[in-house]
């Protein structure tokens, strides 16, 4: 089961993802209940951390009421890869000249077909 992580968040990486939810919050943006986006989590298609003792989502992987297309897909391909839910998050909100942009950034564009490449490049 992929829960939230217990460990905190380094500096760098919380400021990266930018605006976080509650998971309070990430259900309210989503129109669905606050039990489904803890099912969603550990289903993988949604990714949340601990910030202050509390599992947070970052608010970047809800867009018009839905999680971003191509997020599941490639939070699978990042954890086969070995990447914890923190590195997941460093990497998704980290800027890639390649892509260009943030791969989270892609995701939101629906470029998620050269995100997926770079995260299964990732296993080998």
């Amino acid at each position: 089961m992929h829960a939230t992580v217990d460990s905190a968040l380094d500096p760098r990486t919380d400021a990266l993802a930018g605006e976080w939810l509650s998971l309070k919050e990430a259900a309210g943006r989503l129109g669905i209940k606050p039990n489904r986006i803890k099912q969603l989590i550990s289903e993988h298609r949604l990714l949340a951390v601990r910030r202050e003792g509390e599992p947070m989502v970052p608010a970047a992987f809800i867009k018009d009421g839905q999680v971003i297309k191509g997020l599941p897909g490639t939070l699978t391909l990042l954890s086969d890869a070995g990447y914890d839910d923190v590195e997941t998050i460093r990497w998704l909100f980290t800027a890639d000249d390649t892509l260009p942009g943030t791969p989270v950034d892609a995701l939101t564009e629906n470029r998620g077909t050269e995100v997926r490449r770079r995260a299964q490049a990732l296993a080998f």
